[in-house]
């Protein structure tokens, strides 16, 4: 028989205990750790096992299925949680049926969107950059600068928003590039010197944005280009669902098996809205999956959403180990300039609002909408406590969608996940 000497003689036993237990042979301790939030003044209690050799306080009935198992620990190996369900019930994908080509109205969608505010429509919230600037006093030599322009390779994508002439009373400006470096214009107009001026880094959106921005420089104007929701089809709807259900899935199994917090994350292959199929844009296995691990690994920045990215970069990074040491692609070049964690264009399903370290953390890794299922009004980073991508400073916008719980399409499981609101997730 095993006895717990020290802090293990001081729990007593319950059948639905607050504190759990795993055993460590090679040292021969036992390691406690709590199995739910404990309230002040609360009693600390174990489960004893089947076999007690006293009278329980509590009825038997609860455990009385757990087999009798003789592991030279007095039992203690039999522990169980009630609390946790180790495997979902099949439930049946609600898109599955009907014509996968059908486009589902606003109204009908399973998830809320979250309305993100208009970018930029005051003057602090616009963002700039420096750009060299040269005023032309004979527009004759306009057309000739505009030729030096494309012939210097200083006509690029990159000022594609803004537009390169300015008339301002009498005056007349070119803008010529954002390099660091001031350009050598030809030297046979005898133009005056560049110099810096701020403008815009993106076109307007609105009209208000517009006014702001051309008081800078004459800006592009792409009405609500990147604010129109995308349409979303049945078999997109359906692709959604089964990714959702997965990271549900996951969760359920680090919580049973891991004793880890029921929450997941997962990055599905991306959809393609040009034929309703699944888009291999990587490799066989380029959807990643991961749960919250931060009491396994006794680390507090183990979160779901940042293991998720992280499993996607470690992928990568192994690929492009073994790709040739001269890049070969665009792909291996973006890989051997950092970028193996991005998730442009994918969409990211988690099952509880990430916190504020994990949106930044999506956010940074420049995603292209996040989907979750518990919302977190405490420590959530996607409108709970916080809104990431609507702050002043962030460099990216991503879309948050919250996914509506209960009903025919919000049933992954029977059983809640919820977990407590002080939580980050």
């Amino acid at each position: 028989m095993a006895l717990a000497l020290g802090l293990g003689s001081l729990f007593n036993h319950s059948e639905s205990p607050n504190v759990t237990y795993t055993l460590d042979p090679a040292l021969d301790c036992i390691k406690y750790m709590s199995a739910r939030d404990v309230q002040a003044d609360e009693e600390l209690c174990i489960y004893y096992g089947q076999n007690l050799w006293f009278s329980a306080a509590q009825s038997a009935t609860a455990n009385a299925s757990i087999a009798e198992v003789d592991d030279g620990w007095g039992g203690l190996t039999a522990v169980v949680d009630d609390d946790i369900v180790c495997e979902s019930n099949e439930i049946t994908n609600p898109y599955a049926d009907g014509s996968q080509d059908e486009i589902i109205s606003e109204d009908e969608l399973p998830f809320i969107r979250f309305k993100l505010p208009p970018e930029e429509e005051d003057a602090e919230s616009i963002r700039t950059a420096q750009a060299w600037i040269v005023d032309v006093p004979e527009s004759r030599h306009i057309t000739t600068l505009l030729k030096w322009l494309k012939q210097a390779g200083l006509d690029g994508p990159e000022l594609g928003h803004l537009k390169r002439i300015r008339k301002h009373g009498a005056t007349t400006s070119l803008l010529l590039c954002t390099e660091p470096d001031i350009p050598q214009l030809p030297q046979d107009l005898n133009l005056p010197a560049p110099y810096l001026l701020p403008v815009p880094v993106s076109s307007a959106l609105t009209l208000p944005s517009l006014a702001l921005k051309s008081a800078l420089w004459p800006t592009m104007y792409t009405p609500r280009r990147k604010d129109e929701p995308e349409p979303w089809t049945r078999g997109k709807l359906k692709w959604a669902w089964d990714a959702m259900k997965s990271a549900v899935d996951e969760a359920l199994r680090a919580q049973c098996d891991d004793r880890e917090l029921p929450i997941a994350a997962y990055i599905p292959e991306p959809f393609s809205l040009a034929n309703d199929t699944i888009l291999i844009t990587r490799d066989a296995s380029s959807a990643f999956i991961a749960s919250d691990t931060r009491h396994g690994t006794g680390h507090p920045l183990r979160h779901a959403a940042i293991n998720a990215v992280r499993k996607l970069a470690d992928s990568q990074t192994s690929k492009d180990a073994s790709q040739p040491a001269i890049a070969t692609s665009e792909t291996d070049q973006a890989s051997r300039n950092g970028t193996n964690y991005l998730l442009t264009d994918q969409t990211f399903f988690i099952t509880h609002e990430p916190c504020i370290m994990c949106s930044m953390a999506l956010l940074h890794s420049r995603v292209k909408e996040v989907v979750y299922l518990y919302p977190m009004s405490k420590t959530g980073g996607c409108g709970g406590c916080s809104c990431l991508p609507t702050l002043k400073g962030v460099n990216h916008r991503f879309g948050i969608l919250q996914w509506k719980l209960g009903g025919p399409y919000g049933r992954f499981v029977e059983e809640e996940l919820a977990v407590a609101e002080t939580i980050d997730a």
